[in-house]
């Protein structure tokens, strides 16, 4: 998945390029959602491989359960939510920055 196909490229005076940062959706619970309780060595992008058979889709994990360290490590003994739906979170990922 590209993800960031529908991310502005900017370029500079000096022409140097860029993109714009990347806004990720709120993605809402589902009764289909699961949850697992984290052990050492969970990585988001082995868990989006597992859950999803695409470790680049990592984001939607870590965004559906508010991470902010920017790290793919989450804290083990963390209880996560996995998004049942991955196509709507990809869905609202380009609405949110196709409009920008």
């Amino acid at each position: 998945m590209k993800r960031y196909k529908n991310i502005e490229r900017i370029k500079t005076d000096k022409g140097r390029n860029y993109r714009t940062n990347a806004i990720y959706p709120r993605l809402p619970e589902t009764e289909n959602d699961i949850y697992v309780i984290t052990t050492t060595g969970d990585r988001y992008d082995t868990l989006a491989y597992q859950f999803y058979k695409d470790s680049s889709l990592w984001w939607v994990i870590a965004t559906a359960n508010n991470s902010t360290n920017g790290s793919l490590i989450p804290t083990p003994g963390q209880q996560l939510r996995i998004p049942a739906d991955k196509t709507l979170a990809l869905t609202l990922f380009d609405q949110l920055n196709k409009s920008r």
